[in-house]
């Protein structure tokens, strides 16, 4: 017998096709992932999932971004505290975003269009933000600024490759991570993070 289908408002059902690509994107390279596939998981039509995403590549873009906005949300600094103290509580909060969120995660950093043009936009502008929040809350003076944002964004990188290796060797404890990072941000930046 075939189970009925489920009418979704219109937000719920591009939210559940976008979590659907988001786990097959993470486990599968691009190039296995069908729209039909979604679809069938779905319970909807090919057409209807082309309603939502024109093409394939629109329905990656759009995964890309959900998980940007995801991560900044998450992410979000709270000025009230110590910059130390900062920068730990986004990385806690990403750490617990890159483990619940894994296969969205997953999706922005690896590939076939990980190095399109429009969706490498999106993780740039996600980027950009994390930078400025870090650098505006280290508010370093005007001469010092340019260097220390190229510091921060090296730093971004390497938050992110380690994030990636964790997420395929998860042994290492969130505590011992986070330590990890933050030792390196302070060796970047020498006592501008005190």
């Amino acid at each position: 017998m075939t189970s009925a289908r489920r009418r979704l408002a219109p937000e719920q059902r591009r939210a559940q096709l976008l979590d659907i690509g988001a786990r097959l994107f993470a486990d599968r390279p691009y190039e296995d992932v069908w729209i039909e596939e979604v679809a069938e998981l779905a319970e909807v039509s090919r057409g209807l999932m082309y309603h939502y995403f024109p093409t394939k590549r629109d329905f990656f873009a759009a995964i890309v971004e959900r998980e940007s906005e995801r991560l900044l949300e998450v992410t979000a600094p709270d000025s009230t505290l110590p910059v130390e103290e900062q920068v730990a509580a986004g990385l806690d909060a990403y750490f617990e975003h890159v483990a619940s969120h894994r296969h969205g995660v997953r999706a922005i950093n690896h590939g076939a269009l990980s190095a399109d043009a429009d969706i490498r936009a999106i993780v740039e502008r996600e980027l950009d933000a994390q930078q400025r929040r870090i650098v505006d809350a280290l508010d370093p003076p005007d001469g010092e600024r340019e260097l220390v944002g190229v510091a921060v964004r090296g730093w971004i990188a390497f938050v992110r490759a380690v994030c990636m290796d964790w997420l395929d060797h998860p042994s290492i404890a969130e505590g011992e991570l986070r330590e990890l990072c933050l030792r390196s941000l302070r060796g970047m930046l020498g006592g501008r993070l005190d």
